[in-house]
């Protein structure tokens, strides 16, 4: 929200600060101040002047010598290369030593340019007659400034003035950072009401004159609202025998200190009511409203409509529409149609002002993509009790200017109206909860300058609609604290009782998997969570796929950003891509991240949003390390149950012979594999990359953090080593679950040593050598009990063709 100190003014006559004062107090008063423009800030000693005479010069065929009095007794002589500089124009002058607002080579100059006397092809020049480009401006915001020449004041300009005040560029435009429940805010008037509260000055809102002639405007329109839910309230008005003219200068100025570009008084006064009042307007051109009725109605499914930028948009039934007796005329609280936009042969305008439910004014937007600032402003919820004051306010602009007759009365549909809300005013809690010992005829005060009301029969104090953030007494407390003064409240200590911290389950288990993740060497990554459907190509995904089934966005940034991501590989492997394509040799990268998964399409509900952690990494480092990870990560959130790692589910995207799930107490919880050689070539990989991904909804109810102590062994462990020919066939998991079942409770421990393949081993075969350890709890193992159970292993493993070598 941007506004010019000048139109605060208005509002707030007595209000004589510099912008700094006014930027640092509205900031610590809760209006946050993001940026302030001078809009002077590279002008300096410019004056109007009067051309006395104007000659060619002698040595050039596109110069003037011009004589120009600029009311201080002596006329300066000035040579200006301007094709439209005439004798008898007030035109702006910069004096020796001034300052202008220019470019260099087309690029902005830093601090202006400074004006020095010198000679321009033998003639001597004393200043400068500027163009309004010259003096920070453009003809946008001037549009009778010539094209391509110097700047014309009005005759009636006093020679010797200060141009810049004359332009009304002697002024500041302050930009804000307006939350989203301060909908009074994004407004001129609210803005100036916050002023007045901060410096404590009076605030002076528009007071309004009754407008209309006679008649009856019930007889010129009728307004039908056939879905009341999204329109709250539609306010119509009709004005006669309207003449097309430029706006007052002093809107002009408004407008365009406000970023807006001055069209003609019909626009302007639209515009300006909507930046003074918070309140988007509409005019439609009242002769081609097809039987003088509006219908206010959803749209059609595959409904095309033209709207005034001259683009066609398609509508669904969830895009509520202005129409008339025939045909579709705007779209509600977005923008208007080209069907019945104002053109210069306008005879009768119609007026709207509507309050229109923000929510779907918001998602219409994003659906049809188009973003306007009436739907920047409805989105926030607006109060539907200033449609009237907005449109009695563009009413009486249009009779101050001449510019139409305006019918009497308005037409207004509405339902049931807010009501201003009244709290009780409990001045202990507010003290209690700000820590403050502030005196209730205070707090009063600050409710009042506010534009609050306090009854003193009920102790209540009565918020207008307009503040629509005042609900409760803590709502009230922020008021006091921020008018009394955030620097006032002093440091007390915290009252009640202490509460015991902590993470949410969930929370917990993903911090544990990011100390796991980056004790290994992993670094964090961020992927984006809108993908490319040609990811699915890139990764071998089959064309039947579930996969493939993902939710598309209706405005997407481009093809590339189309679709909400099902798998979370993409943004890894084009992580590590980055990576070896720069020639970093050995890279370890994981990212905790959600996909979305659409229960069905198209979207009814939804989708589930699974978040899943993706390990990526080539260099040092195989598959063995990455199971490694995996296991670790199992032991710190106290999964100690059988983890098993099958091939029964081959992903596309991985080696077919280089891959597993893994499967916690017969459930799935993940994956991981050497990357596809031909997914690697898609990514532009040269070398062997590894990922893997954990689901981590299913792991959250599995993860446990209660540990038991276990205390030392009081009793020797005996050991055992055993060396083996096993069928190649024969995985270590089969061998583990073997000697765990057959080895009994005393079998303490069981580790792979040694894996070897190639003569003297039989080809078909490898040889595996395990450490086993024995310990009972109760006493000391003999040599029997050992035995047996080493026996018992044995013939265990011989049923699997395993040996000892």
């Amino acid at each position: 929200m941007n506004t010019s100190m000048s139109w605060i003014k208005k509002y707030v006559p007595d209000l004589d600060v510099t912008p700094k004062e006014y930027c640092d107090a509205m900031t610590l008063s809760g209006t946050k101040v993001e940026g302030c423009t001078l809009l002077d800030a590279d002008l300096d000693k410019i004056v109007v002047g009067l051309v006395k005479t104007c000659m060619p010069h002698p040595d050039s065929d596109h110069l003037h010598v011009c004589t120009v009095d600029v009311g201080t007794g002596e006329d300066l002589q000035i040579v200006c290369g301007a094709p439209n500089v005439a004798a008898g124009q007030k035109v702006p002058v910069v004096l020796e030593g001034g300052n202008v607002a220019g470019s260099h080579d087309g690029k902005k100059t830093e601090g202006g340019i400074a004006i020095k006397a010198g000679k321009l092809r033998g003639i001597e020049s004393h200043g400068m007659i500027c163009s309004i480009e010259e003096l920070g401006s453009s003809r946008e915001f001037y549009p009778e400034a010539p094209e391509g020449g110097i700047y014309i004041f009005p005759e009636d300009t006093k020679i010797g003035a200060d141009a810049i005040e004359e332009l009304g560029l002697r002024d500041a435009v302050v930009e804000y950072e307006i939350t989203s429940n301060r909908v009074d805010c994004y407004s001129v008037i609210g803005i100036a009401r916050e002023a007045a509260a901060t410096f404590n000055k009076t605030f002076l809102p528009p007071v309004f004159k009754a407008t209309g002639n006679d008649e009856d405007v019930n007889s010129y329109v009728k307004v039908e609202v056939r879905d009341p839910d999204l329109c709250r309230r539609y306010c119509a008005r009709v004005v006669k025998n309207v003449k097309i003219a430029p706006s007052p200068k002093w809107m002009q100025r408004c407008l365009a200190s406000n970023g807006i570009r001055p069209i003609n008084n019909i626009v302007d006064i639209t515009n300006y009511v909507m930046e003074e009042y918070g309140q988007p307007m509409h005019s439609f051109d009242y002769d081609t409203v097809a039987g003088h009725t509006i219908i206010v109605r959803r749209a059609e499914d595959g409904e095309v409509f033209t709207t005034l930028d001259g683009q066609k948009r398609n509508m669904d039934h969830d895009v509520l529409m202005i129409c008339d007796a025939e045909k579709e005329i705007g779209i509600a609280g977005i923008m208007g149609g080209e069907n019945s936009m104002i053109t210069d042969s306008v005879k009768n305008v119609l007026f709207e002002a509507a309050c229109f439910d923000g929510t779907n004014i918001r998602l219409s937007s994003k659906r049809i993509g188009l973003q306007t600032d009436a739907s920047g402003k409805f989105d926030k919820g607006i109060d539907p009790n200033v449609c009237i004051e907005a449109i009695n306010r563009a009413c009486e602009l249009m009779e101050e200017f001449g510019a139409g007759e305006v019918v009497g009365g308005t037409v207004d549909v509405h339902g049931e109206l807010p009501q201003p809300t009244v709290t009780p005013f409990e001045p202990d809690k507010i003290n209690a909860l700000l820590g403050t010992d502030i005196d209730p005829e205070e707090m009063i005060r600050i409710f009042e300058k506010e534009g609050l009301t306090y009854d003193k029969e009920k102790n209540a104090v009565t918020a207008p609609t307009w503040r629509q953030d005042l609900h409760r007494m803590c709502d009230y407390a922020e008021e006091v604290a921020r008018f009394h003064g955030y620097d006032k409240i002093p440091t007390t200590l915290p009252s009640g009782e202490a509460t015991p911290g902590g993470l949410q389950p969930d929370m917990a288990v993903n911090a544990v998997v990011r100390q796991v993740a980056e004790g290994n060497g992993f670094l964090q990554g961020y992927c984006y969570s809108f993908e490319s459907p040609k990811v699915f190509d890139k990764l071998l995904i089959p064309e039947n796929c579930s996969s493939r089934q993902a939710i598309r966005i209706l405005n997407p940034l481009g093809e590339d950003f189309s679709i909400m991501r099902t798998l979370s590989l993409n943004g890894i492997l084009t992580s590590l891509a980055t990576n070896a394509n720069r020639r970093n040799k050995s890279v370890r990268l994981y990212e905790m991240g959600n996909v979305y998964i659409p229960k069905q399409l198209p979207l009814t509900e939804l989708p589930d949003e699974r978040m899943k952690l993706t390990l990526g990494m080539y260099g040092d480092g195989d598959f063995f390390d990455l199971k490694g990870v995996v296991e670790m990560l199992l032991i710190r959130l106290g999964m100690k149950g059988k983890t098993e790692y099958l091939t029964d589910s081959p992903k596309p995207f991985l080696h077919p012979g280089r891959q597993a799930s893994v499967v916690y107490e017969g459930k799935t919880i993940g994956f991981l594999g050497e990357v596809h050689p031909q997914v690697r070539k898609n990514y532009e990989i040269d070398e062997r990359a590894y990922v893997c991904v954990m689901d981590m909804p299913s792991i959250y109810p599995l993860a446990t953090f209660e540990r038991k102590f276990v205390g030392i062994p009081k009793y020797p462990a005996m050991t055992r080593d055993i060396s083996m020919v096993v069928p190649k066939n024969v995985t270590n998991a089969e061998i583990e679950a073997i000697i765990a079942q057959r080895g009994g409770k005393i079998l303490e421990s069981c580790v792979l040593f040694d894996i070897y393949e190639g003569a003297p081993i039989l080809p078909g075969f490898k040889s595996m050598a395990y450490n086993l350890i024995f310990r009972h709890a109760d006493k000391t193992l003999g040599e029997e009990e050992v035995g047996s159970a080493m026996k018992k292993i044995l013939n265990g493993l011989q049923d699997k063709g395993i040996t000892l070598r």
